[in-house]
């Protein structure tokens, strides 16, 4: 069993996305992909001058999208006749396909908003399949918790907390922990994985090797191994994150990725063709 330390430590670069959303992205610069993984970005914000234009209709194909919420309202509406209204906690799981368009808009006008978007990338012969949007409330997702720490289970199984998206290719884990001061963190990860942290707030420290102090909102690259400890110096929040490599050739033009660039240049002529939506 080898044990899993920190690989590289990456901070946020500031961005805008959507009509003017501003929000910190870790993966998906110049682009950085982490197999599966092709974008993470975190929106927060309590001036609503930062979020209040949202992100209007766009397509999207060959991905899905994770988007979860901390706290603030999103309202979703999507081509396949998906909506819902985000609130604190609740998540939405798209798998984009053939293509979507779809649009999330602030369904608050002040007050604090604050989430993550993951971009997880689709194989082959899955970019073409039928999109699907999954809506899990909150009250859905299963929670383990004790003395020491508090896991929310949104893909994957930690004990007897199991997340609610189950058989997928990439076998994800997806867990938000809230552990105390002094506390420990242990959890057995595939050896096939690619994994990462993000820390939200705190101070963590991540396997047993001397690491950079790291600071709030910070993406924390993981080697390959089986066992992962993560020890909180601080009380502290985080996510940890991790899926099965896809390993295949990359193309991406803006919100669409797929293989190769013939494929991008026909989702452009799809979508300005208006044969985009199957």
């Amino acid at each position: 069993m080898s044990e899993i330390q920190v690989n590289q430590i990456i901070d946020p670069t500031p961005a805008t996305d959507g009509a003017g959303v501003k929000l910190k992205r870790s993966i998906g610069v110049e682009p950085n992909y982490f197999d599966p993984f092709l974008m993470l970005d975190e929106f927060g914000s309590e001036n609503k001058d930062d979020y209040i234009a949202g992100f209007p209709p766009h397509p999207h194909r060959g991905i899905e999208t994770v988007t979860y919420m901390l706290a603030g309202d999103f309202e979703h509406k999507d081509s396949t006749g998906g909506k819902g209204r985000m609130t604190a906690g609740d998540v939405q799981w798209m798998k984009t396909g053939s293509g979507i368009i779809h649009s999330e808009m602030p369904a608050m006008k002040q007050g604090k908003l604050h989430g993550f978007q993951l971009w997880i990338n689709m194989p082959a012969k899955m970019k073409m399949s039928k999109p699907e949007y999954h809506y899990i409330n909150a009250d859905q997702m299963s929670i383990h918790k004790d003395d020491e720490k508090k896991i929310k289970v949104i893909a994957g199984k930690f004990e007897n907390a199991e997340g609610p998206i189950k058989k997928h290719n990439v076998d994800p884990i997806y867990f938000d922990i809230e552990i105390k001061k002094g506390k420990e963190f242990s959890f057995h990860i595939p050896s096939t994985h690619n994994s990462f942290v993000y820390l939200i707030n705190g101070e963590i420290r991540v396997g047993n090797e001397n690491h950079d102090k790291v600071k709030d909102s910070t993406l924390i690259l993981l080697t390959r191994g089986n066992n992962l400890k993560v020890s909180a110096l601080s009380d502290a929040k985080f996510l940890l994150i991790s899926g099965k490599p896809i390993g295949e050739q990359i193309a991406r033009g803006g919100p669409f990725v797929m293989n190769t660039k013939q494929e991008i240049l026909q989702a452009i002529e799809d979508y300005h063709s208006g044969t985009f939506v199957k």
